[in-house]
């Protein structure tokens, strides 16, 4: 299965919005600046999330994001959902059933084989996911991460309010 990029920033822009002080917003340019991505393209990623509940957005001169709810209720699955959806990756074709190697009607009354196979691995990865919330991600960043992320991305805030 192959993610696309932005799930990797959405993930990421979460975590670090779960190391922020409670209350505290970053603004989708703030975020962009942080991880050098591009600012329009993660702004409407970050909309996925607050449309999912994942994120809340408040407007004005101090508004940007902020998690909805506390880390600790927001699990890997629902920001990776929020932005590439709850369906399966595979979907069987039935191609068991045509070509010069089909298998006669009676062979194929139950689930293909590889289907239910697919389908048990998706269902491990999304609870794998689920098992995991922003808190327990963070709790297992380096010591000093935490410091460091709301320093920088106050140092980014106060950078981009200096910018014309």
């Amino acid at each position: 299965m192959k993610l696309p990029v932005s799930t990797e920033w959405v993930l990421h822009c979460a975590t670090t919005l779960a190391q922020l002080e409670p209350g505290v917003t970053a603004s989708a340019a703030q975020l962009a600046a942080y991880y050098d991505l591009p600012a329009p393209y993660l702004a409407k990623q970050l909309q996925g999330l607050v449309k999912a509940g994942v994120l809340a957005a408040t407007t004005g001169p101090r508004g940007g994001f902020r998690l909805a709810k506390p880390a600790s209720e927001i699990t890997l699955l629902h920001v990776v959902e929020a932005v590439d959806g709850a369906s399966s990756p595979y979907e069987c074709q039935e191609i068991r059933q045509r070509g010069r190697g089909a298998l006669p009607a009676e062979d194929c009354r139950n689930a293909c084989v590889l289907a239910a196979k697919m389908a048990g691995a998706h269902e491990a990865w999304r609870r794998t996911l689920a098992a995991e919330s922003l808190a327990d991600v963070v709790a297992q960043l380096p010591p000093t991460a935490v410091g460091r992320t709301r320093s920088l991305m106050a140092a980014t805030a106060a950078a981009l309010r200096r910018t014309p």
